[in-house]
């Protein structure tokens, strides 16, 4: 084993990954990595990915990537420069100059052919937008005289007027009827969503165990602020994946919803923030694996664990 090997190995050992969980983190083949930590290197495919794969062990392990690498820079095998061949330039003929000179004078000829033809475009715009004009005055003409005025009616008009006194003067004696107003509808009130209660039942090494109520669907959001890996399994560790996921920037969200308990697996707590629901997570926020186990309790048995932890 070399030197280089045996440090990356211990690195490992003290975060308790094994290969398998640094083959997760850096999407590097198991064997690979087990010829780096073995200083096999003439395993690998190449010396480029030789550095490549040094370095992605390094981070996922939490080491400095680039003091590892100048460290062990002669233990590493360097890359071999592939030689640059310059092309032959041939010298260059007159017959170069001349399709320069007919070039120009063809993108001249272009230049001034365009402006040639917005002005004739321009002129027959002008040319023919006083013509419209008094098309649409001359049709304007014919609606006015088509359309006839009003008769006046005067007889008719009293007529109606005198009915109307009539009519007011026939219904002002009868007694005005009171109109009940319409019954209020009361407000229907919305049921209450319980909100979501996270305690903290025990720890056990790197492993937290939460009790969460009410017991049904809840929602987990992962907020990445680095290079980080984070898993989730149904019921408990023993359980079927449900999520994995591979965070490889700043900034990336990740939500999951779960129906009952659930095992939380984030490879890097200090770059990757927990919410259930809203509620944050407490996770150390320390270079290491860390584990919780959200449990599903009633409100009243999640009342139950707050007293008995005050």
């Amino acid at each position: 084993m070399s030197d280089l090997g045996a440090l990356l190995q211990k690195a490992r050992e003290q975060r308790r990954l094994s290969l398998d969980d640094i083959q997760e983190l850096t999407k590097i083949r198991k064997r690979y990595l087990e010829a780096i930590e073995e200083g096999n290197y003439s395993v690998l495919p190449g010396s480029f990915y030789v550095r490549a794969f040094v370095k992605n062990y390094a981070e996922a392990v939490g080491l400095d990537a680039d003091e590892v690498l100048r460290l062990y820079n002669k233990e590493i095998p360097s890359n071999v420069p592939e030689q640059v061949v310059e092309p032959i330039q041939r010298p260059r003929r007159s017959q170069t100059q001349s399709n320069d000179r007919w070039g120009k004078w063809g993108f001249r000829t272009l230049m001034w052919s365009f402006l040639l033809l917005i002005i004739v475009l321009v002129y027959i715009y002008a040319i023919k937008q006083p013509s419209k004009d008094n098309v649409d005055s001359a049709d304007q003409t014919k609606m006015t005289d088509q359309t006839k005025a009003p008769e006046n009616n005067p007889d008719k008009a009293t007529v109606k007027n005198g009915d109307n006194a009539s009519t007011n003067e026939s219904t002002g004696g009868k007694d005005e009827v009171p109109v009940t107003p319409p019954p209020t509808e009361e407000p229907v009130e919305e049921p209450v969503v319980p909100a979501t209660t996270l305690t903290l039942d025990r720890s056990s090494g790197s492993t937290d165990y939460y009790k969460v109520a009410p017991a049904g669907a809840h929602k987990i959001v992962f907020n990445a602020t680095g290079r980080a890996w984070v898993g989730v399994k149904e019921k408990n560790k023993n359980g079927k994946y449900i999520l994995q996921h591979q965070f490889n920037k700043s900034g990336e969200t990740i939500e999951l919803d779960i129906n009952g308990p659930a095992y939380i697996n984030v490879g890097r707590a200090d770059l990757v923030e927990v919410t259930l629901d809203g509620v944050a997570m407490e996770d150390g926020n320390a270079a290491n694996p860390h584990r919780m186990q959200l449990d599903m309790v009633e409100d009243d048995a999640a009342d139950a664990a707050n007293k008995t932890t005050e």
